[in-house]
């Protein structure tokens, strides 16, 4: 048994941010840019492009519009994370690792994750539900749906 491309959560979530574009808008959202100049600035985006992006973010309540206003302008709109795209942050940080380790400047990643609380690395590792660590993809096992 086998399941169907249609049915792929890996396939249905690249269809909604897998492109580069909706990335950077995420990586720009989870570092508090929520303006769309500032995001355009800070991505270099097509304005068209990040008002699509920003569109197809806000409709799947990954992002969601709030109104602001600067005194003596006309009244705009911020992108703030929903709960939904909070949990986006992780995979973020595991394509921030992957790149830091493969794709990286020779001087070394430009950004470096802390905690908060006590300024130790922030990283993404793989555990099961019991607490083992997982070192490698040749300890999971995929078991499919049966319906499938």
């Amino acid at each position: 048994m086998h399941y169907l491309p249609a049915d792929c959560s890996i396939g249905r979530t690249l269809a909604l941010v897998g492109e580069r574009w909706t990335m950077l808008v995420l990586r720009e959202a989870f570092r508090g840019v929520r303006r769309f100049d500032d995001i355009r600035d800070n991505t270099g985006a097509p304005r068209q492009v990040l008002s699509a992006r920003l569109a197809v973010l806000v409709e799947h309540e990954i992002l969601r519009r709030e109104p602001y206003q600067v005194l003596g302008q006309r009244a705009r709109q911020e992108y703030k994370l929903t709960r939904k795209g909070m949990d986006l942050y992780p995979v973020l940080v595991s394509l921030m690792q992957w790149g830091d380790r493969y794709v990286a400047d020779p001087a070394g990643p430009p950004v470096r994750l802390t905690h908060a609380g006590c300024g130790a690395p922030v990283g993404v590792t793989l555990r099961c539900a019991d607490g083992h660590l997982l070192d490698s993809a040749r300890e999971v096992h995929p078991i499919e749906r049966s319906d499938v």
